[in-house]
């Protein structure tokens, strides 16, 4: 009896918290900036809005690594409004690269992952054409 009291809480939380996360909608999740310069940080605005009854409101939006910096609002979204994470890499080192950031939304399960890549590559030399 406690698996099925213990399976039934698992299916019924799982459906609580995939309802929550469909009420933000991303515009995009992934942003590829082809080739960046190195040394000039590189930045993307990820939209979303909130499609839930209830204001959303941002717990945090953390990056994996200390090369890439997100920046967002703490007001509440209300019911029908758009917000933004603005993302920055900084393109200090040279090659490929893929990075995540996870947002996650208060009262929701688990948080959306936004993803942004591309390759740093030489910048010219000042007073040379390619």
């Amino acid at each position: 009896m406690k698996k099925i009291y213990l399976l039934l809480c698992l299916i019924i939380g799982t459906a609580l918290t995939v309802n929550a996360q469909g009420d933000i909608t991303f515009k995009e999740t992934t942003h590829s900036f082809g080739k960046i310069k190195q040394n000039i940080p590189a930045t993307y605005v990820f939209t979303f809005t909130n499609n839930g009854a209830k204001p959303a409101v941002i717990e945090f939006a953390n990056a994996e690594c200390g090369c890439t910096t997100p920046v967002y609002s703490k007001d509440p979204i209300l019911k029908g409004k758009s917000s933004s994470i603005k993302v920055t890499y900084n393109a200090v080192n040279m090659g490929i690269f893929k990075k995540n950031v996870n947002v996650k939304f208060v009262n929701t399960g688990l948080p959306v992952t936004l993803t942004i890549d591309g390759e740093v590559v030489t910048a010219p030399a000042k007073g040379k054409s390619k």
